[in-house]
């Protein structure tokens, strides 16, 4: 078996290893994502446009709402069991050992759920932030609050069925060192097609949405930037426009510094997915030139 492997059948936690940095991410993680609710509420979530008191809440923010929810969830389902697994000095196997593998596949899946799902929103986000810069007819006419409720439900419905697959016999989940945690085996000794060939699916899929979250954020900046120079040339022209579209912008499209907001934050939050989403990206690769 591979060296990155060596834990697979651990009983103990891997000497040398200690709980403070998770319980330091998993705090910092929790206490963010309570706060962005909190704050998410007290805006009132329509606040983004101008427009009534009691506006009904945009679809960027209520993509917001669905990513610190699943992020939240995560965070609150996976944590404390490598906590768990740090404070008994027992690997994942050994938390429950009449279960067998059971939750060391329960927490691989969560792991690849909750990555999965989560890029897949943060996709939505920079796909509703372009459109509504770059096709602001085509954005109000199709994208709706009713649509932007369903992405949440959509998005956790593929990723439960998608990342389902190695109970199914595609793909294969492993304990790794330290023995806290465990994910999907991405090499295989005797190379068995499903155990690669979800391993690749999956980080195929993650690299692609990454690419796709990028590029839309790129078209976000280019809108941006043109609209930011359409102002400076023809201040009064955009000024009645603006004036005489109102309802527009009640309805549809944001206002440019609006938008400007929307983009800074999902431009942060693509630099933080992205790195995190590498070395599952990269992994596979590595792997097999070992």
């Amino acid at each position: 078996m591979n060296e990155s492997y060596r834990c697979q059948t651990s009983t103990w936690v891997e000497r040398g290893s200690s709980a403070t940095m998770g319980g330091v991410l998993f705090s910092a993680g929790l206490l963010g994502n309570l706060l962005a609710l909190v704050l998410l509420a007290r805006s009132g979530l329509g606040s983004c446009r101008p427009g009534p008191l009691h506006a009904p809440p945009s679809v960027f923010y209520v993509l917001v709402c669905g990513l610190t929810v699943t992020d939240l969830l995560g965070k609150c389902l996976v944590s404390p069991m490598v906590l768990a697994a740090y404070a008994q000095n027992r690997s994942l196997k050994e938390l429950l050992p009449a279960s067998g593998n059971s939750l060391c596949e329960t927490f691989a899946f969560l792991m690849s759920f909750f990555g999965l799902a989560s890029t897949l929103q943060l996709l939505a986000m920079a796909l509703e932030c372009w459109l509504s810069l770059g096709h602001p007819f085509f954005y109000q006419r199709h994208i709706t609050l009713r649509r932007g409720v369903l992405v949440a439900p959509v998005v956790g419905a593929f990723c439960l069925a998608f990342c389902a697959l190695p109970f199914a016999g595609f793909g294969k989940f492993v304990q790794y060192c330290p023995g806290t945690w465990c994910f999907i085996q991405m090499i295989h000794k005797k190379r068995s097609f499903s155990v690669i060939g979800f391993s690749v699916l999956y980080s195929s899929l993650m690299a692609l949405l990454v690419l796709a979250t990028v590029v839309c954020n790129l078209g976000a900046m280019y809108n941006l930037y043109a609209m930011h120079r359409r102002q400076r040339h023809h201040p009064r022209r955009c000024s009645r426009d603006r004036t005489q579209s109102g309802s527009d912008y009640r309805h549809g499209s944001l206002h440019p510094l609006e938008e400007l907001d929307h983009f800074v934050l999902l431009a942060l939050m693509t630099v933080l997915f992205t790195m995190c989403s590498l070395p599952l990206i990269v992994m596979p690769g590595l792997l097999w030139s070992l």
